[in-house]
This record gives structure tokens, sequence and C-alpha cells, in this order.
């Protein structure tokens, strides 16, 4: 039997009616903005205890009778006890991915946190930032990984998210200081506990969406993805974004804390009044930090790795030798430009090592913690044996490190 209707064609012979309509091409997949949000918020969270340590370090320093050499090495505590554990953490979740280990972490921090509001000496406030360490050591590697899960696809910008939080917390740490710690002394730090309880929630939520989302459901293995690179060109790539991560976190070490005692020291200004310029400082970090991203997702990430550090050399030279109001003009713009560098230099080395997030974001989040809080060490003795304004001048040169990422290679694909 035959039928009344016949077919219509298409050119290449095709009947139209089989023709995929565009309606039925897969739809492009959406970052989650929920669980994006949340994890930045966690983010801030955990960012905001380490700018609560660098906020009381005027207290700290007037209370326990400390040098500029122990100062350094509060920061140095909580740096190394980061990194050296979280490119382990990122290596062993790569295997085996840990989701409740998220709110294990923050519960270190809580510990931290309340060792560091009854600290009787100088010893516990060591521990107390040991323990804030290793919170932030389980943290940042997994964290980073349901980042670039949650992208969409979008992973400069799924990462400035994520960073921005952190960010946007080492901004707040110095005004609730400067509000709450500053006229109500050391013991009132444990009211912050109340933030970080908040995080543990947060992170309770965020580990159920990853266990049921990427594990139970997406445990098969997958196919081994292979570098766009030959492994020579790999290391020699790492070992170049290594030296940006130390030019940065070394000067950011310097100028953070230590920040408000050149403040204090060379203008005259008060302990609250240091701490406001502080927090316009690390604000312009955080607008920094959401910018890098996103114009690395579009022009690629070189470009932003190169202007972030290179571009900050002339004014990191100038800010030696301006008045009180070129000085936090100066801070604005440096926070600005060199924050946008790090989402751009993470997602960059992603790229280079396909299928290994984890030990990638471990490798660089301890390696700037360690540079960051060998910084602080070092130039805290710098302090003692000059003055913190030689120390100013002296660290205005590590932008100029920003000339090696002409080594960098080309064109790493943006997968």
């Amino acid at each position: 039997m035959t039928t009344s209707a016949t077919a219509t064609l298409g050119t290449n012979g095709t009947p139209i009616d089989a023709v995929p309509s565009p309606a039925a091409s897969p739809a492009k997949p959406k970052p989650a903005f929920g669980i994006l949000g949340a994890i930045s918020s966690a983010h801030m969270v955990n960012d905001m205890m380490q700018s609560l340590i660098l906020a009381m370090y005027p207290i700290l320093k007037g209370e326990f009778s400390l040098s500029f050499a122990q100062i350094g090495l509060i920061t140095l505590t909580y740096q190394l006890t980061a990194s050296l554990l979280q490119p382990l953490v990122g290596l062993v979740t790569d295997r085996r991915p840990q989701p409740y280990s998220l709110p294990l972490g923050m519960l270190s921090t809580l510990v931290g946190l309340m060792l560091l509001a009854v600290a009787p000496n100088f010893s516990v406030l060591l521990l107390a930032a040991a323990f804030i360490g290793i919170g932030s050591s389980i943290f940042h590697p997994e964290s980073s990984r349901i980042a670039r899960l949650a992208s969409g696809g979008q992973h400069g910008f799924a990462q400035s998210v994520f960073q921005v939080g952190g960010n946007m917390g080492t901004a707040i740490g110095p005004l609730l200081a400067a509000a709450v710690i500053v006229p109500f002394g050391q013991s009132s730090v444990a009211w912050f506990g109340l933030a970080v309880l908040l995080g543990i929630g947060l992170l309770l939520q965020v580990s159920r969406w990853y266990a049921a989302h990427h594990i139970a459901v997406g445990g098969s293995k997958k196919a081994a993805v292979g570098s766009p690179y030959p492994r020579k060109v790999v290391i020699g790539a790492i070992a170049v974004l290594l030296v940006l991560i130390f030019s940065k976190y070394f000067y950011v070490a310097g100028l953070s804390s230590f920040y408000t005692f050149y403040l204090m020291e060379r203008f005259g200004l008060t302990v609250q009044s240091a701490q406001l310029h502080l927090f316009f400082f690390l604000f312009a970090s955080a607008v920094g930090t959401v910018l890098g991203g996103p114009i690395g997702d579009r022009i690629g990430r070189k470009p932003v790795i190169w202007v972030s550090i290179l571009g900050v050399a002339p004014f990191a030279l100038l800010l030696p030798h301006a008045n009180l109001f070129w000085t936090t003009a100066l801070t604005i713009v440096i926070g600005l430009v060199l924050s946008s560098a790090f989402s751009a230099i993470l997602v960059y080395a992603q790229e280079l090592m396909p299928g290994k997030v984890g030990m990638v974001s471990g490798l660089f989040f301890g390696f700037a913690f360690g540079m960051g809080g060998l910084g602080a060490a070092v130039l805290g003795l710098f302090a003692d044996w000059t003055s913190i304004a030689f120390v100013y001048q002296t660290i205005a040169y590590l932008p100029l490190l920003g000339l090696v990422a002409a080594l960098l290679p080309k064109g790493v694909r943006r997968a």
C-alpha cells in the first residue's frame, strides 16, 4: 500500500524530516552557580581566618612583645603547614576523591581559631596558626577541583569565582579586626567561630552534591587525557609558572604582612586607620581576581599572566617613594593587577597536565602559601636588621621576574 504524501528531500537526498533540528543538538553545559557560590563563600570564611591573623599582628606584637622575626614566624607556620600538605592531599584525592574531607578541614580551622582566642604565649600562637594551616591545606585542592567540575566548561570564570571568595575573606579580615578585635581584645576572636560553623554547613551541602553528581553517578574511570605538549616542555612550563608564583607571593608577603606597620611607622597612622588602608589593598586584590579568569577564557592565559606580573613592576618601584595618598593609590593598582594572575596560572597549569587537577591545585596553592610564609619570615628578619622601608625598596624589584613568562609555550588548549 502506498502513501499519498511524498517525503520532501533535501539537496543531499536526505528526507528533511530526518535532518536533526538545531533544537535537538545537545545543550551547552552551564556553570552550577549555586555550588560555585557555596564553595566561594566557604573560601571566604577559610581565608578570613588567615586575614584575621595578619590583622591581629599589631595587637599580638604589643601583647606578647614580639619581634618582626616572630611575626614572620607565625605567618611561616601557617603557610608551611598549608603548603607542605596541599600537594599530598591533591595527589590522594586525584586517585580517590574525598568529598567529606572539606568540612573536616574547616573543623581544623575552628580548632585553630579557638586556640588563637585563648593563646597565653607565643608557642600556642604558633600551634593555632598550624591548625588553621592544616585546615587550609585540606580545603584548597578538593574545593578547586569542585570549582572546575561546576564550571560548565568556563574554567577561568569558575576559578575566579572560587578565588574571589578567598580574596574577599582576606579583605574583610582587617575591617573585622578593627571593629571587633582592636576594641575588645584577643579573646573576641572566638566570636568568628560562628562564621566557621556556617562554612562547615556550606561545605556539607557541597560535599553531598559532589558525592551525588561526580562520584556515585560518574564513578567509572575515564580514559586518560594526554598533555598537549611533550613531557620536557610541560616540566619547563611548570617551572616557569612556579617562578612567577614565587615572584607574586614573595612580594605580596612583604606588602601585606608589614603594610600596617609601614603606614604606622612612615605616616604616623593609628592601628585602625592602617587596617582600613590594608582593606583597600585587599579589596582591590579581590576585584582583580574576578577579572583575571574570564579575561583568560577570552584572550588566553599567557597574556593575562604576562601583564599581571610584569605590569606591576613600575608601580612597585614607585611605591617606596610615594606620599600617603599615592601609597594608597599605588597599592590599589598593584592589588588589582597582580591578583589577576593566580586564576590564569592555575588553569594554565591544569591544562598542561589534564586529569591531575587535584595534584596541580595542591602544588600551586601549596607553593604559593609556602612562598608567602617564607617571604614573611625572611622579610621579618630583614626588617629587624634594617627597616620596613628598606624591605619595601628591596622587594619592589620582584615583579620584574615576570619577564620569564616569555618562556611559556603558546596555545595551551582551553578544554
